[in-house]
């Protein structure tokens, strides 16, 4: 039994951090494909009064921060069209502490951004459509997944 305790504790303390980040880093991309990727581009009702209004009462929903952000980025371009550019980055941001890539194509993209005439309890947005190249944080240095938009070029 003894050595049975030895090495489950052996793999805790050397596994247990890994397994904790490589989790944190899942829940990164997944996070990033659910809020900053929406293709095709999806239809709100107009009771929402504009794809902006939808898009963030979703994202609100998906942080469940009661907050209301002031600008969101949303890419309507396909996953696999965004993710290869992580594929390889030899570019280490040390402001984020991750790496990170400039996108070598433009994509079609929607900025919401909160509108400044509203009452403070409402979060009301403005959208703006536009295709740029996008800075991209990634999961880390070869085969790597986005986890961020950083800027746009």
């Amino acid at each position: 039994m003894a050595p049975a305790v030895a090495q489950l504790l052996f793999l805790q303390l050397v596994l247990g951090p890994t397994l904790v980040m490589d989790i944190k880093l899942q829940m990164a991309i997944k996070n990033f494909r659910n809020l900053h990727v929406d293709f095709p581009k999806v239809s709100y009702p107009e009771s929402f009064q504009g794809y902006c209004n939808g898009l963030m009462s979703y994202v609100r929903g998906r942080m469940q921060h009661w907050h209301c952000p002031r600008m969101h980025y949303v890419i309507h371009a396909a996953w696999e069209d965004i993710r290869k550019f992580c594929k390889h980055s030899d570019s280490f941001c040390e402001n984020y502490n991750e790496y990170c890539t400039l996108t070598q194509e433009s994509f079609a993209l929607t900025i919401c951004y909160l509108d400044v005439k509203q009452p403070p309890t409402s979060c009301r947005y403005n959208g703006t459509s536009t295709n740029q190249k996008l800075y991209l944080l990634c999961s880390g240095k070869y085969d790597a997944e986005p986890i961020g938009i950083i800027g746009l070029f």
